[in-house]
């Protein structure tokens, strides 16, 4: 397996930068510490709705737009404490069915894919953290045991049913996200079915019960590309929270090399040199996934250099 030296290794992972946000979990059953937190003048508060949040973009940048609890639209449940910062700031979100408006106009909304590759570590780590609970939240609102309606606990971070007493955790979902080559260096990219035409990317799945993440990788690619592959070196991890994932990445190399897509989920898979990609970049033939997945670095390490800025469309 290669070890990759270039200009993309010392870049972070999207959503993955050090926020300077300490979740504090300590916290979260805390009552008291809660309440006086809310009540504390620096504290700064966020509404996300259906995995969007409002955004500013500035001068000095884009910023999620925060204001302090008293000027916070009124929630009785949904309020999500999100941790503290080295200042002593308390940041919480509020889960709403609808964002806000503005006087100024200034703000507009936006999505994960969107505003995670335009704000800064530490609001990106904010919302990243609230649009996985609010997703959480949205989907688990009752007890898997006894099927009653559960209630919000631990600051957002529990449901707890009143009837039978069980605790519900929010959910991770662990999926492998690979790149594969083969003994000419060359990558294999894949476009699932319901994807723009052009865009390509890694190919990936969610681990199954009783597998290896190192297990899942070689099933996944087999399933997808009729690929099989042996060594396999863990690269990275990224938070993905549409709606609850944690994605693994991995490089892969093939022990076969002849592609046979499954015509499911992956419509179609190639093999790609650097040059035939370049030359697919610019024609315009390939798009590349976003810039903000783990996805595109996968791919740069690679590359050796940064990938071209993709459209908005497709994921």
């Amino acid at each position: 397996m290669s070890t990759f030296d270039n200009a993309t290794t010392d870049r972070p992972i999207g959503l993955t930068a050090p926020s300077g946000i300490d979740r504090a979990a300590h916290h979260r059953l805390d009552e008291a510490w809660l309440s006086a937190a809310w009540s504390h003048p620096t504290t700064r508060v966020f509404v996300v709705s259906g995995g969007q949040v409002l955004i500013d973009d500035t001068d000095g940048g884009t910023e999620l737009v925060m204001t302090p609890a008293f000027e916070a639209p009124v929630t009785e449940t949904h309020r999500y404490f999100l941790g503290t910062d080295a200042d002593g700031v308390s940041y919480f979100a509020l889960q709403k069915d609808t964002l806000p408006g503005r006087m100024d106009q200034s703000a507009r909304p936006a999505g994960l894919r969107e505003a995670g590759m335009l704000l800064g570590p530490r609001d990106a780590a904010l919302m990243v953290h609230a649009v996985a609970l609010e997703n959480w939240q949205r989907l688990h609102r009752f007890c898997s045991r006894c099927g009653e309606r559960t209630v919000i606990a631990a600051a957002g971070h529990i449901r707890r049913c009143p009837a039978c007493g069980a605790e519900h955790y929010p959910r991770t979902d662990p999926a492998v996200i690979m790149l594969v080559t083969d003994d000419q260096d060359r990558a294999l990219l894949g476009r699932q079915v319901h994807w723009p035409e052009g865009r390509f990317s890694t190919l990936a799945g969610f681990v199954e019960p009783g597998e290896s993440i190192e297990q899942s990788v070689a099933r996944e690619v087999f399933e997808e590309a009729g690929i099989t592959v042996g060594e396999v070196e863990y690269v990275a991890s990224q938070p993905w929270p549409f709606p609850s994932s944690l994605m693994l990445g991995f490089m892969a190399r093939a022990a076969t090399f002849d592609i046979n897509v499954d015509g499911e989920e992956i419509e179609e898979a190639r093999w790609f040199s650097r040059e035939e990609l370049t030359a697919a970049f610019e024609s315009g033939e390939i798009l590349p996934p976003f810039g903000i997945s783990i996805a595109s670095r996968l791919i740069e390490l690679w590359y050796g250099k940064p990938l071209p800025k993709p459209v908005r469309a497709g994921v």
